[in-house]
């Protein structure tokens, strides 16, 4: 039965809320010389009148972004086992550092003599984030992870030029993460697949085959995007170097690995790291985030520029890098982000982040074993991190896919794991508990899943129509992307009007 939204009906957009005349705010008279607008902006680019923009009072508008965000799945109010994007809870020690008067309110352009204690946090940091993933440079410019792909596919790329070599191919296995492709698409390299064995690593076979002097890279993810550790990864690096190409590791999937094993001890060349990930910075809604890339000596000189350097006056931006790539950001990355970061490494200390690793691979095999049990997992021996099941088997029988099982889990207050990803395991459902959650919230999940599981085989059209205690319900997103309408109208005397509801 479909249930009364728990949070009353709809919320009106600002747009169709409010009267004419009301005020947040009342300005007093200006003390300026009024200057008409016609001498300033160009005539073309003046509207023929003011736009008609909502009127509310303070309150109103307070209140309809409360109730908002009270309608938010986030990882401070939910379960968010988001596979592959590591949604743990962000300390609020870290957030209260950041935001010390000392490290919000300095400005990018003051002179490196008045932020030295800045400046040795941010040196320090690039020398955790080398030590963690045992590499020998790390620049901390990138802004999110996909910026991290791209700076460090850069690197390779200037790498090649300066010897002449004419390299265009980046290897990707089957299982990668989708902003690979796109990120080798960008860097002027052309992205080919690599297969996977039935157990769900690389086959090395087919590497070998495809490691030639056209391959400047393997962009490989490890663990890989079904949650399992690829365990030839060795051999991946010989036969990359062999070929004189580069092994790059996406490090998003860091989170299972920190304080355990160190992609440069097992041949990686460059890597990127998500901060928002592994070193639970805040994550999601188009940032801020960080994605540091790290690399080995021989890619350091073509790093982003500047680069923190010790001088006789204390550290300085050194500008003088002939080989870099260049500029990837504005100033010196997401430095707030990058605060909370150092702040959570400093925290935990090196006993503290092996323990994070071990307890998220611990929480995700106690849910693997539990999920097993009704839904098919391809891999159901163990997992690292994170671990993939799929509804395929449910889709057969009753009708329901895995879009229907996500939606479903809203109406238990959770939020959906990844679904359809990866491409290679049909109907999967990704799941990453994290370190942070308690068994109790595992076996709630997991009650939840197995409760959904049972409902499709009695009443599946409840399952295609959820969720039901939201508001709104399901949207048609086929329509929405099709049909798309986001204009609204006006009469010559009255508010704007919605034009399209769907």
């Amino acid at each position: 039965m479909k249930a009364p939204p728990p949070f009353g009906p709809i919320e009106p957009l600002l747009f169709e809320r409010g009267a004419s005349g009301r005020r947040a705010v009342r300005m007093g008279e200006s003390d300026v010389p009024a200057v008409p607008a016609e001498s300033l902006v160009p005539s073309f680019a003046l509207a023929p009148s003011p736009p008609p923009l909502p009127e509310l009072s303070e309150i109103e508008v307070v209140r309809h972004f409360t109730r908002l965000s009270r309608r938010n799945l986030s990882v401070d109010s939910a379960f968010y086992p988001l596979g592959s994007c590591t949604m743990k809870l962000n300390p609020k020690a870290n957030e209260r550092t950041a935001t010390q008067p000392s490290f919000a309110r300095a400005h990018p352009l003051q002179p490196a003599r008045t932020v030295q204690g800045i400046l040795e946090m941010l040196e320090s940091l690039e020398r955790f984030l080398a030590e963690i993933t045992g590499l020998d440079a790390v620049t901390l410019e990138p802004a999110a992870g996909a910026h991290g792909e791209w700076t460090g596919l850069r690197t390779v790329f200037a790498l090649y030029r300066e010897r002449g070599e004419s390299r265009s191919v980046v290897l990707v296995p089957d299982s990668a993460h989708g902003t690979n492709p796109s990120s080798c698409t960008i860097c002027r390299f052309r992205a080919a697949p690599v297969r996977s064995r039935p157990n769900g690593r690389i086959d090395l076979d087919d590497l070998r085959a495809r490691a030639d002097s056209s391959v400047a890279a393997l962009m490989v993810t490890n663990p890989n995007t079904l949650g399992l550790f690829e365990s030839d990864i060795g051999s991946c690096a010989e036969i990359l170097h062999k070929a004189g190409a580069q092994l790059y590791l996406d490090g998003a999937n860091m989170n299972a690995l920190a304080g355990i094993a160190r992609p440069g001890d097992f041949g990686v060349d460059v890597m990127h790291l998500n901060l928002h990930k592994t070193f639970s910075t805040p994550h999601g809604g188009g940032g801020p985030g960080a994605g540091p890339v790290a690399v080995k000596s021989h890619l350091e000189p073509y790093l982003p520029r500047p680069r923190l350097l010790q001088g006789p006056a204390g550290l300085r931006w050194d500008w003088d890098r002939p080989r870099s790539i260049g500029k990837t950001r504005s100033f010196y990355g997401s430095f707030g982000v990058l605060v909370r970061a150092y702040a959570y490494i400093r925290t935990l200390g090196p006993d503290g982040l092996r323990g994070m690793a071990e307890d998220a691979i611990l929480n995700a095999n106690y849910l693997l074993s539990r999920v097993r049990k009704f839904l098919p997992v391809p891999h159901p021996d163990g997992c690292l991190h994170e671990f993939v099941a799929t509804a395929s088997d449910l889709k057969a029988r009753t009708g329901v896919r895995a879009l229907d099982v996500a939606k479903r889990l809203l109406d238990w207050g959770f939020h959906p794991p990844t679904i359809y990803f990866p491409l290679i395991v049909p109907e999967a459902l990704m799941i990453e508990p994290t370190e942070t959650e308690t068994r109790e919230t595992l076996d709630a999940f997991a009650d939840a899943l197995e409760s959904i599981v049972e409902e499709s085989a009695r009443d599946p059209e409840t399952l295609r129509l959820a969720p039901h205690l939201l508001s709104p319900s399901r949207p048609d997103e086929v329509k929405a992307a099709k049909d798309l309408k986001v204009t609204w109208g006006t009469d010559s005397c009255g508010p704007m009007k919605r034009v399209d509801n769907a």
